[in-house]
């Protein structure tokens, strides 16, 4: 088929030249000159001259690295130096708590580990040869393991990172890994999700950090080996090693399954940072059992006894107790900084209600404020909502849940009292769904 000006244009049967649109700029057929049919998408020659003068700039032009879109970098976070400054110098370890400390209640030891942890992985990548007396030494990268009981904020802190670090960032999900040519996704998955944060720039991303969620769930299903394959659990543990110490692997840009026809990118992991999370539910009873030594016989001195439900326990974990719990040794050992989460007391859990930016208090001021009525929880309130959470065993997602329950009824109701300017939660209303106390706007004169 041939256009105006008398050119080829290949059209599929049955199709219209007005209905063929260019993916880009949504250009009809008959408004260009000629339009490239791929399988499922068209292209307009105008599209095609503009992306090729993009092109020819941006390798005249050094490129200024944007920042990382799936996220937003706080108003306060320290950024007096100007972009071009290295990163390193530019924010601290102290600077990364800090920014930490504004989002996260609590876990000064594990904000500390990552906050050291991230500065040392990017000197490490900026690392010149000026130091002549060590210029034959290589740093390696050290990557990280969370550990803490659920609810305690290792995910949280995962994005707040993400909310501060001008980096590529990326989030995923251990459990949806299987082995290579099974239902479900390949471990190189994770590394299509960080590609995808660098807006597809290799180098960029290449340089990125990785946050593995769940890690525990791809544990070993049994101490023995089993005759079947563990394709969810030690098969995944296997597949992760080479990605975590450093290995050029092949991604498809799209991510899902990998196929012959398939272009591939090749992205270098040598000097991507992983940080792995997970609750390791039952780890607690492992390091219950190696400090209570338990000896036997009548000359036996006093040992020492650890109760598993120690908010500390998680503290003296050891590699020995990861490996029983059932991690393959490859693994751990490719993991060398282990960074534990406490338990929450009752007193950070009060903490989390108040003090973070995104406090949940705040959240529900926030949405009664839009309804131009003040929220107020005084001190009783507080303390029943921690006490009932306390009794949930989930960690910080159980002040939501109890919040979510005590709130119910009364953002139902709200809309059908009038005059309303404020409304006081008391520890009845948190503990017997007894009514608020309510006050009437007051009458202008």
């Amino acid at each position: 088929m041939k256009n105006d000006e008398g050119e080829t244009f290949t059209m599929s049967e049955g199709n219209d030249r007005d209905t063929i649109r260019c993916s880009f700029c949504s250009r009809t057929a008959h408004e260009v000159t000629s339009m490239v049919a791929g399988s499922e998408a068209y292209i307009c020659d105008q599209c095609i001259d503009d992306a090729s003068g993009m092109v020819d700039i941006s390798e005249s032009q050094p490129v200024t690295v944007p920042t990382n879109v799936r996220t937003e970098v706080p108003t306060d976070t320290p950024d007096e130096v100007p972009a071009s400054t290295p990163w390193q110098q530019r924010m601290s370890p102290m600077d990364i708590k800090a920014a930490l400390d504004a989002y996260v209640v609590g876990q000064d030891q594990a904000k500390k580990a990552l906050s050291v942890a991230v500065y040392n992985h990017y000197k490490r990548i900026n690392a010149s040869d000026d130091l002549s007396e060590f210029r034959d030494v290589e740093l390696e990268k050290s990557n990280i393991l969370l550990i803490g009981p659920t609810g305690t904020g290792k995910t949280l802190l995962a994005r707040t990172l993400a909310r501060v670090l001008d980096v590529p960032f990326s989030i995923s999900d251990a459990t949806a890994l299987t082995e290579a040519g099974y239902v479900g996704e390949d471990v190189e998955s994770i590394l299509a999700h960080l590609l995808h944060a660098a807006d597809f720039d290799v180098e960029r991303a290449q340089r990125g950090i990785i946050y593995i969620d769940e890690v525990d769930k791809v544990a070993r299903k049994a101490e023995n080996a089993s005759i079947t394959r563990d394709v969810s659990g030690e098969g995944v543990q296997q597949a992760l090693l080479k990605i975590l110490e450093g290995t050029v692997a092949s991604v498809p840009p799209k991510g899902g399954r990998k196929h012959p026809e398939q272009s591939l990118i090749n992205i270098d992991t040598s000097n991507i940072l992983f940080i792995c999370g997970g609750a390791f539910d039952g780890l607690n009873d492992v390091i219950a059992r190696r400090v209570s030594n338990n000896a036997i016989g009548f000359t036996a001195d006093s040992t020492e006894k650890m109760d598993k439900f120690d908010p500390t326990i998680y503290q003296h974990v050891e590699p020995d107790d990861l490996l029983r719990f059932g991690l393959i040794p490859e693994l751990v050992g490719r993991l060398p900084v282990v960074s534990a989460l406490d338990h929450l007391s009752e007193e950070a859990m009060r903490g989390i209600l108040r003090e973070p930016k995104n406090a949940l208090l705040k959240q529900y001021q926030k949405l009664f404020a839009m309804d131009g009525i003040e929220l107020r929880f005084d001190d009783g309130a507080i303390e029943a909502i921690v006490t009932k959470a306390k009794t949930l065993n989930t960690g910080a997602r159980g002040l939501r849940a109890v919040l979510e329950d005590t709130m119910l009824d009364i953002m139902f109701d709200i809309h059908s009292k009038s005059n309303i300017a404020r409304c006081t939660i008391t520890r009845d209303t948190v503990l017997h769904k007894s009514e608020p106390v309510f006050e009437p706007q007051r009458a202008t004169a």
